[in-house]
């Protein structure tokens, strides 16, 4: 007898809920169709659904997005760095106790115990004719994120090494659900035998057919809920062998909305808002952004930045600020719609030389222009970095750029042998903007709190 079982799934997410009700709608039809025919499915999230970005994750804090999936009716997820790093240690300690679904994530644990009651290395799902699937979650392991708030993540290969024997004793298919980038999964892919499908996600890559190495399946969606997975596989009972297996990406923008699902976001966006009408401040005037010049708005933030992290030195760009603030009451609302990104202050240490090269290419037309996507940052572009501590002298060259002349801290000139500290956003310690940040050898990392955390309290302390 040949059993033909089907999984769907999400990844990336992102909160991105403009596409869910596309994604529901889907996997409903799609249901009922599974029904009429008495086939087996599954829903599966392979991380990262929650990103504070969105008032429904901020306001309660991702709750409102695991309230959506069991509202669809997953089965598993797996943990992305966005549920992982951006919530409090309590807050992640909590997420998915009114979680309607399996959670999976092997390298992922809490520093003390008792471990939360809802996390598990791996889940065997069983199809109606009794096919076990060994579902194992791994995750981005961010180690110095996860130390900050009282978690251990451990190497995911060492984990693999680990419990990988045991899923396969226990099952007759493995899936693996990965949120640790393409290049991870491929390396598994080659290195672990009997892992038959790899759920990819994290580096938003997306495979339209999936893509096979050494007898192993992957499969990618994308992210934002651009598109959907899906993967077909086939068990032959008699063999005891997976006889075929499929995987396709469904692209979600001409799918049929379900209204129903749009009203649940609706609901549960309203829940979430009225989280966030806690006051902060009352402005007698507006404070304006603007993305390449200095405001009153982003001069403040930077130095709120400066003294929050007791810093020398304090860098921040003008894009990460993305609406003005008008007169009246500022409540907790204002301030996550005009700084949503989920980025935490960072301190550095730099040697004087080191200082003076992050200015000069603060200034170049080219970094400020860049289009910045990822690392936290959920903007458009960098804009116009702004700096606290220091004063730049600079000159407008023939060639339309920005030279920087002269730079003194508290009218001294930056001693090129002399280390300072540097506050900016974690982004920069990520890929190659600034490499003397990215490589700096001390860091350190302020969480749970985020730059909007630091904004709330510059707009607190500063009177009009």
């Amino acid at each position: 007898m040949k059993e033909k079982l089907f999984i769907y799934y999400t990844s990336d997410l992102h909160s991105h809920f403009e596409n869910w009700p596309q994604i529901v709608g889907y996997f409903n039809e799609q249901i009922e169709k599974h029904k009429r025919k008495d086939e087996t499915y599954w829903l599966l999230d392979n991380g990262d659904h929650v990103d504070r970005f969105h008032p429904i994750a901020e306001g309660l804090m991702g709750k409102g997005n695991v309230t959506l999936m069991n509202q669809a009716g997953y089965h598993v997820a797996n943990l992305g760095n966005n549920e992982g790093i951006t919530l409090s240690s309590e807050d992640l300690y909590t997420l998915y106790d009114e979680a309607q679904f399996d959670v999976v994530c092997a390298n992922l644990q809490y520093g003390k115990q008792p471990q939360p009651p809802w996390l598990k290395p791996y889940e065997i799902i069983t199809s109606k004719q009794g096919t076990k699937i060994g579902v194992i979650g791994l995750t981005a392991p961010f180690k110095t994120f996860y130390e900050q708030i009282g978690w251990d993540v451990s190497s995911p290969f060492e984990v693999l090494d680990t419990v990988l024997d045991s899923v396969r004793e226990e099952s007759d298919i493995v899936v693996l659900l990965s949120h640790l980038g393409i290049n991870d999964d491929e390396e598994i892919a080659r290195k672990y035998n009997g892992i038959d499908v790899i759920i990819g996600g994290h580096t938003h890559h997306l495979f339209q057919n999936g893509e096979y190495i050494d007898g192993a399946l992957l499969t990618a969606a994308g992210k934002h809920g651009t598109h959907l997975g899906e993967v077909i596989l086939v068990w032959d009972h008699e063999s005891r062998k997976l006889e075929r297996k499929e995987a396709y990406a469904v692209p979600t923008e001409n799918l049929k909305k379900n209204e129903e699902v749009t009203k649940e976001v609706k609901d549960i966006r309203e829940k979430a808002v009225a989280h966030l009408k806690t006051p902060v401040t009352y402005l007698n005037k507006p404070l304006y952004i603007a993305w390449f010049q200095e405001t009153v708005l982003m001069n403040r933030l930077t130095q709120e930045l400066q003294k929050w992290t007791d810093a020398d030195i304090a860098m921040l760009n003008a894009g990460i600020l993305l609406d003005h603030l008008g007169v009246g009451e500022i409540t907790y609302e204002d301030v996550h719609r005009i700084c949503p990104h989920p980025m935490n202050p960072c301190k550095v240490e730099l040697s004087g030389d080191e200082i003076l090269e992050v200015i000069r290419v603060a200034h170049t037309r080219k970094l400020t222009e860049i289009r910045l996507k990822g690392f936290g940052f959920r903007g458009e572009v960098i804009g116009k970095m702004i700096f606290s501590g220091v004063d730049i002298e600079v000159i407008e060259g023939r060639d339309g750029e920005t030279h920087v002349r002269n730079v003194t801290l508290n009218g001294e000139p930056i001693d090129q042998d002399r280390n300072y500290t540097l506050a900016t956003a974690d982004t920069f310690t990520f890929g190659r903007l600034f490499p003397e940040i990215a490589y700096a050898a001390k860091k350190s990392y302020y969480m749970p709190e985020l730059l909007r955390d630091v904004l709330t309290q510059a707009l607190k302390s500063t009177s009009d």
